[in-house]
């Protein structure tokens, strides 16, 4: 349930902080005071429309923060939302805090202090609270929402869930199917796809291969430069007159020399020289068999040439690299392959589709028999609803007829309604102006509050056009709806107010030419009562009546 609320500079509420009771909630005040602002204001913490016209005039940002209790029922599907969000939730400390930051550039978003995307905190509100107003009442009208209403009630939501997942899959398989007939090849590109991987194949090149013979071909190219330069490199070392290694002759014949004056003057040197000489030698023979490996004949340079052009080719074609080369191969090889298994696809595409549609009739069939089953006990219940609400004669009436199974089964539902005996029960589009929709609505939340653990139900001004003792009736739903959920009333009739264990006033004041609207937690209700009445002596006696009455069962606190 929503525990408290904290509104900083939403529309005329400059600052106003409510904390809220588990029962029967209501706010009322003068037309234009500002109760829809409250309202308002919830509805934009539960992920509504961020209109920057909500932004009090003046102020710099808007922060709406909200704290909810979440009951045992709801645990699991709210940890389902938070957890791939990163949100933490610990089911222990089943708390929620909630919080909306509007500034005229932007609006964040947080649940426990994480910043989240508005869709996500906007499932949260669904799941925590049920919020039914004027569009609801029209909603009533639609059979689509006659059909979620029986359902929840009957605790069929999960097989009406399975309708909808065999309906994505078979989506998702006609998707897929339209995809792949759309990228298969035709006749003509196979036959351009086989010469190309026939090409390819002939060919067969390596990968890097041709960088190989491209390096291969330069030294094959240049042979005769490269083998004249090592050869001239090895006579220059040992080979040519006044060579590398005579010089080290004459060098170590002068070191002999010095040796035979003194040995001590020349120790390690001769040893060190001979070691030079001999790599000097090692050197001179390796330049020569160099030399030897790159010298190419014209036939061998010839096919390094042919081999070249042959990749070359392919690379302009289908490359420019070899590894696109390779890339563009493997991909056609995977379209022949879609092409030649086309068939085989199609049939498994059927058999999918097949079995998924199987599957749909049959979960439609098993939801239509529980439905047609479950629905005398559901209108009996809002039967005995609508008569406390003030329909004491009327009849409602289910009216099935079959549909193709979807993703809510395979059933047309109309509730048929009449409010007077007498009359032909008729759609509820044609028969109900829109006071009997609000009390139809009010029976129908009432039924639905022991089938599903929505913790806070809103109603805005649900007993708008009724009055007399069927505005008596319609507040003692209230009163007993909410010993099982909280509920948020906006409310024009004292009847109903007088019900409420919680009343709060919505009062406009003006200061210093500004308007603001504060919402007062009232400690003695009487008096506002009496204004709803129309002021007087008589009308605060009347209200003080009502209080009286209402007094029948505890506060919920």
């Amino acid at each position: 349930m929503l525990k408290c609320i904290d509104i900083v500079n939403y529309a005329l509420i400059e600052h106003c902080e409510l904390d809220f009771t588990g029962g029967f909630n209501v706010v009322t005040g003068e037309s234009g005071a500002g109760k829809s602002i409250l309202m308002g204001a919830v509805e934009f913490l539960l992920g509504g429309r961020s209109d920057h016209g909500s932004l009090r005039t003046g102020a710099s940002r808007c922060v709406v923060a909200g704290s909810f209790s979440v009951p045992a029922g709801l645990l699991e599907p709210v940890q389902r939302l938070l957890e791939p969000a990163g949100v933490p939730f610990d089911p222990s400390v089943p708390e929620l805090a909630l919080r909306r930051v509007l500034t005229p550039g932007s609006v964040r978003n947080y649940i426990n202090d994480v910043p989240v995307g508005a869709r996500l905190l906007a499932a949260v509100g669904e799941v925590l609270i049920d919020r039914h107003g004027a569009g609801e009442q029209l909603s009533l009208m639609q059979p689509a929402r006659q059909l979620e209403l029986l359902d929840r009630y009957a605790g069929l939501d999960g097989l009406r869930g399975e309708c909808a997942a065999a309906c994505r899959e078979l989506e998702r398989l006609r998707k897929e199917r339209a995809g792949f007939e759309r990228e298969l090849p035709d006749r003509s590109e196979a036959d351009r796809l086989e010469l190309m991987l026939e090409e390819i194949g002939r060919v067969a090149p390596e990968p890097g291969e041709d960088e190989t013979l491209a390096a291969q071909h330069r030294l094959g190219s240049n042979s005769r430069q490269v083998i004249e330069a090592a050869r001239e490199s090895a006579a220059l070392l040992t080979e040519s007159e006044d060579s590398v290694a005579d010089r080290l002759g004459a060098v170590y014949h002068r070191l002999t020399e010095l040796s035979r004056i003194d040995s001590a003057l020349t120790s390690g040197l001769l040893d060190e020289l001979n070691e030079i000489q001999e790599r000097i030698a090692r050197l001179s023979s390796d330049i020569e068999n160099l030399a030897e490996k790159i010298d190419l004949d014209a036939e061998a340079l010839a096919a390094i040439e042919s081999r070249l052009s042959e990749i070359y080719t392919l690379k302009r074609r289908y490359g420019p690299s070899l590894e696109q080369l390779f890339a563009a191969r493997d991909a056609a090889e995977q379209r022949l392959r879609d092409y030649r298994a086309a068939a085989e696809r199609r049939a498994e595409f059927d058999r999918m589709e097949l079995e998924w549609n199987d599957r749909l009739r049959r979960n439609s069939a098993e939801l239509s028999r529980r439905r047609r089953a479950g629905s005398a006990a559901f209108l009996d219940a809002v039967r005995s609803k609508l008569e406390a609400v003030g329909f004491p004669d009327s009849r409602l009436e289910a009216q099935f007829s079959d549909a193709e199974p979807g993703p809510t089964g395979a059933d047309r539902l109309e509730l048929l309604f009449s409010a007077n005996p007498g009359e032909a029960a008729r759609s509820l589009r044609r028969v109900a102006s829109s006071g009997e929709l609000s009390r139809i609505m009010l029976a129908f939340k009432t039924v639905l509050a022991d089938a599903d653990d929505t913790a806070t139900v809103i109603f805005d001004e649900i007993d708008m056009n009724i009055g007399g003792e069927t505005a008596n009736r319609v507040g003692d739903e209230l009163r007993e709806l909410g010993k099982k959920r909280q509920i948020l009333c906006i409310s024009h009739l004292a009847q109903v107010a007088a019900r409420a264990d919680a009343h709060y006033l919505a009062v406009k004041k003006t200061a210093d030419h500004r308007t603001r609207t504060e919402i007062i937690l009232l400690t003695e209700v009487e008096p506002e009562l009496a204004r709803m009445l129309g002021g007087g002596a008589a009308a605060l006696t009347h209200a003080r009546e009502l209080r009286r009455t209402a007094s029948g069962t505890e506060p919920v606190r």
